[in-house]
């Protein structure tokens, strides 16, 4: 008789194939913080930005904003590991992670997308530029995601976590330009943020994913009414938590309090960091 009365499970989607493909067991570096901001500015911000450039601004949008002035401001944090060796990027950008479902299982599957020099566009154009690229995964619409699905629901199950080494291996350790074999080049950014707030969970901490060599990913937690204390009376404000996991290789404490403090002067005094809100001219929007 087996210990466990078990179901191999058929129809996996393509992020669990993935998942099962990219870690073993427990025992990495990863170190996990939370942190609370004070969202009251941060929401007069966006329903202000949305009644004046008729722009669906979110969340995701501004904490991609933010962390990218973050990594800015704390530019240890914007690096790789390459032969034990710390490497620093040039460049900022920010993956997000997007939930879709597969058209032909119904699994639940997990993609991304991701913006190239966050820290140098504009709130704006940021926003297209994301609104555009999400368009076109959950669609179907990006072809080399598409490839890349297709490759990983074909390829036997315990070959997966080779193929994946080896693409991190071949495009991080020895940085090469993997665009030929389909590979998107700096395909995971220098951050990773899921919102789980939009999937309805208050908490979660994300863990760092081996072969994408991403050493900080954020998690935002959903917007809640909380009693505090203001000026001596109880009051009620809006909060949201965010939770980080980072690799303990790159980031230590001390860079994440900087970081902090850097992503709650963005969120708790939008106004002076996202920039002046005016309302565009048609003619002047992306297609």
């Amino acid at each position: 008789m087996p210990n466990l009365k078990l179901q191999r499970k058929k129809n996996l989607s393509t992020f669990r194939r993935i998942a099962l493909g990219s870690w073993k067991t427990v025992g990495d570096p990863s170190v996990y913080g939370s942190l609370t901001l004070e969202m009251d500015e941060a929401l007069r911000y966006l329903d202000t930005y949305r009644e004046v450039t008729g722009r669906r601004l979110t969340l995701s949008h501004m904490m991609g904003k933010a962390m990218a002035a973050t990594l800015e401001a704390m530019p240890d944090a914007n690096a790789i590991i390459r032969f034990g060796r710390l490497y620093m990027r040039e460049d900022i950008s920010v993956f997000f992670q997007v939930a879709l479902e597969d058209p032909l299982s119904g699994e639940i599957d997990l993609s991304g997308t991701i913006v190239h020099h966050a820290d140098k566009k504009p709130l704006l154009q940021f926003i297209d530029e994301f609104e555009k690229s999400v368009k076109k995964v959950r669609t179907g619409n990006d072809e080399n995601l598409e490839k890349s699905r297709s490759l990983f629901k074909r390829i036997p199950l315990f070959t997966v976590r080779w193929l994946l080494n080896f693409i991190g291996f071949m495009g991080f350790s020895l940085n090469m330009d993997m665009r030929w074999a389909g590979v998107p080049q700096d395909p995971f950014g220098s951050v990773l943020i899921t919102n789980i707030g939009s999937l309805g969970l208050e908490e979660a901490y994300v863990p760092l994913v081996p072969y994408s060599r991403v050493p900080l990913l954020v998690a935002i937690g959903a917007v809640k009414d909380v009693p505090t204390v203001k000026d001596g009376e109880l009051a009620v404000s809006k909060q949201m938590r965010v939770f980080a996991t980072f690799d303990h290789r790159v980031l230590d404490g001390a860079h994440a309090a900087k970081m902090a403090k850097t992503l709650k002067a963005w969120f708790e005094h939008p106004f002076e960091h996202f920039g002046p809100i005016e309302k565009e001219e048609e003619h002047s929007r992306l297609d």
